[in-house]
């Protein structure tokens, strides 16, 4: 298993800071030349530290200006209702994120729609279609104080 050195770390940093910097400012922050970047960039990729690379829309200008946490309780738990849940979430485009949680409830979600209305909507409409939920208690978002898709190294 590949371990990343300092260097690959600060160009994970940088990476995550922007995914558009440029192979020569990575080279400049790092006393490297182009091609080792390349290179380390590359390997970060192959072993797996670099899942993806997207670009992050204002979530607001499209219209999403309601975000909600929903914690769902299932009614029963075994394997298949836990499996088919997971497929039946997942395929719902309002959730944006979603946990397996301990506690009091099984699952958070994180929704995000155009506003109460919508939300409502979901809930009766797509929410409502999921096999064996026992309950759901949402949680809406007044203000997003800190807000990081930065993972900390």
């Amino acid at each position: 298993m590949y371990t990343p050195d300092d260097i690959d770390l600060k160009l994970l940093r940088q990476l995550q800071k922007n995914a558009n910097i440029t192979i020569k400012e990575l080279a400049n922050l790092t006393n490297l030349s182009n091609t080792p970047v390349h290179e380390r960039i590359k390997k970060l990729e192959r072993n797996g530290y670099i899942k993806q690379q997207v670009v992050l829309l204002n979530r607001n200008l499209l219209g999403k200006k309601l975000i909600v946490f929903c914690n769902v309780k299932l009614k029963e738990h075994t394997k298949e209702i836990g499996n088919r849940f997971v497929k039946d979430i997942t395929s719902l485009k309002q959730v944006t994120e979603c946990y397996n949680i301990s506690g009091d409830f099984d699952f958070l979600l994180k929704v995000m729609v155009d506003d109460m209305e919508a939300y409502q909507d979901f809930v009766l409409n797509d929410l409502g279609k999921v096999k064996n939920i026992g309950s759901a208690h949402s949680t809406f978002v007044m203000g997003e104080i800190k807000y990081s898709t930065e993972i900390p190294i």
